[in-house]
């Protein structure tokens, strides 16, 4: 049996789970591509909004989505990375809308990336959490901590 055609798509990141090579980091990258894209159609009094919403819908979808994919699959298989997407997004709300922007997003996706391969700090834990929310929460919890180096940063810098 099949798993279900929506649960493949959300799950494995619209396919960029399917990279042979660093699937969590194409679904990163992926994530910071739309993200991207969507600042330069979005105002920037909606946006923060927009990528709020982005993270909730993602990360409900996307733990149903990797529950569903799991049971296919195995336990927290590696072609699921909607939780890289949501993870990435985190830090991507306290990016500034203005000036070096770029910069910012960048040091997000590298932050995340860095928490989310290490997984210090109790990271490592969540992935003791099972089904679709355990796969996530990983990623979630490494987006967090990304967000608040960056809040910091910026407010050290005025």
């Amino acid at each position: 049996m099949k798993p279900p055609f929506w649960a493949l798509c959300v799950g494995t990141g619209f396919g960029a789970g399917f990279s042979p090579v660093a699937p969590g980091t194409a679904g990163a990258l992926l994530a910071v591509a739309i993200w991207t894209t969507l600042r330069f159609f979005i105002s920037p009094s909606a946006f923060c909004g927009i990528t709020a919403l982005l993270i909730v819908c993602f990360t409900i979808v996307g733990a149903l989505a990797a529950d569903r994919l799991e049971k296919h699959w195995g336990e927290d298989p590696s072609r699921v990375v909607v939780d890289e997407m949501v993870g990435v997004w985190i830090p991507l709300l306290v990016v500034p809308h203005t000036g070096q922007w770029w910069m910012y997003a960048i040091a997000a996706f590298v932050l995340f990336r860095l928490f989310d391969i290490t997984k210090p700090l109790g990271i490592r834990r969540m992935e003791s959490l099972k089904g679709g929310m355990g796969i996530m929460m990983d990623d979630i919890l490494a987006g967090v901590y990304s967000l608040i180096l960056i809040a910091g940063f910026k407010w050290i810098i005025g």
